[in-house]
C-alpha cells in the first residue's frame, strides 16, 4: 500500500495583498552627462558609461567607478 501526502489547494495571490511578489522593474539607463544621486558618495554627474554596464560618476570631490544595477544609484 502506498501512501500519498494529502494535495494542497493553491490560492491565487490578489494583487493588492502584502505577500505578492514584487514586480520586477526594467533596469535603469543612464547616458552621459546624466545627473545622479547616490546614497553615500551625494549628487554627481555620469562622465561615462563603459560596455560591461559600468559607469564612471563625478561627485565633485571623487570620480567613482559604479557597476550597474546599483539600488543606491538614481538617476535624477
Amino acid at each position: 500500500m502506498i501512501v500519498r501526502p494529502p494535495r494542497v489547494a493553491v490560492r491565487p495571490l490578489l494583487p493588492t495583498s502584502p505577500f505578492a511578489p514584487a514586480p520586477v522593474l526594467p533596469p535603469e539607463q543612464f547616458a552621459a552627462q546624466d545627473r545622479v544621486t547616490h546614497d553615500k558618495y551625494g549628487l554627481g554627474r555620469v562622465t561615462s558609461v563603459e560596455a560591461d554596464a559600468s559607469l564612471i560618476v563625478d561627485f565633485g570631490s571623487c570620480r567613482v567607478r559604479i557597476v550597474t544595477p546599483c539600488t543606491k544609484l538614481t538617476k535624477l
